[in-house]
């Protein structure tokens, strides 16, 4: 199976916001990185609009000529921006406002009665809903009775392991998880944490169809360019 990459935008415009100017504009980010060979482009419209603005998002779903993947909180705000603009998919993650980043993946079986009906109107409207979870099986049951098509599995325990055992065993995790979704009949993607050393392995686990990588991309970038930067995360993710 081949395995997409989808490339995050978002610290393209937290170097933006920092000055609060016009520069870099990750719009323009992201159609580098589709010339580069990204197949979906991913963003995050946060609650607090730290680094996308709704600006950002409407260009995009003007622009992108891959697919256009828009992270968001479960929040009814967002929602109706993300009905209105009608992204390829939604992305459904925590989100908490003292967080540098997403922490860990949606607890979807402590709510899912909140989010059935959530996923229904994004569905109705024909767009496709993942939900970004943590790679345990509880979760991704309750994915499935939530009416997901899709998980996106969180790799950030397996990126951020200390020693060759803690990651082999987040492998595993993630290798298990993937396969009982699939087994389950939902596709699957993953990503948070994933750079240039470690995301061959898991590029490998076969039921995954798509890698979303943001800040090791956009980091390397800042030495290399953004267009070196996605063709050498292509390149990676082929070779294996």
């Amino acid at each position: 199976m081949k395995t997409n990459l989808g490339v995050n935008i978002d610290h393209v415009a937290t170097l933006r916001q920092a000055r609060r100017g016009s520069s870099p504009d990750p719009v323009t980010a992201a159609a580098i990185a589709e010339l580069a060979g990204a197949t979906q482009i991913t963003l995050h419209l946060r609650e607090d609009r730290r680094h996308i603005q709704e600006r950002d998002l409407r260009l995009m779903r003007q622009t992108v000529q891959t697919e256009l993947n828009l992270e968001m909180a479960a929040t009814d705000e967002i929602a109706r921006i993300a009905l209105d603009v009608r992204p390829d998919t939604v992305t459904l993650v925590p989100e908490r406002r003292e967080e540098l980043t997403t922490e860990g993946g949606l607890e979807v079986a402590g709510q899912k009665e909140r989010l059935k009906p959530f996923i229904r109107a994004f569905l109705d409207a024909g767009i496709r809903v993942s939900l970004f979870i943590a790679p345990d099986p509880e979760q991704i049951r309750a994915s499935l009775e939530v009416g997901a098509p899709r998980i996106e599995l969180h790799t950030g325990r397996y990126a951020d392991a200390a020693t060759r055992e803690e990651r082999a065993n987040e492998l595993r995790r993630i290798e298990e998880g993937a396969h009982l979704a699939s087994q389950l009949g939902m596709s699957v993607a993953a990503g948070h944490g994933l750079d240039y050393a470690n995301v061959q392995d898991i590029a490998r686990v076969e039921e995954i169809d798509e890698l979303n990588i943001g800040h090791s991309i956009v980091s390397r970038a800042v030495f290399v360019g953004l267009d070196r930067a996605v063709r050498d995360m292509r390149a990676l993710i082929e070779s294996v």
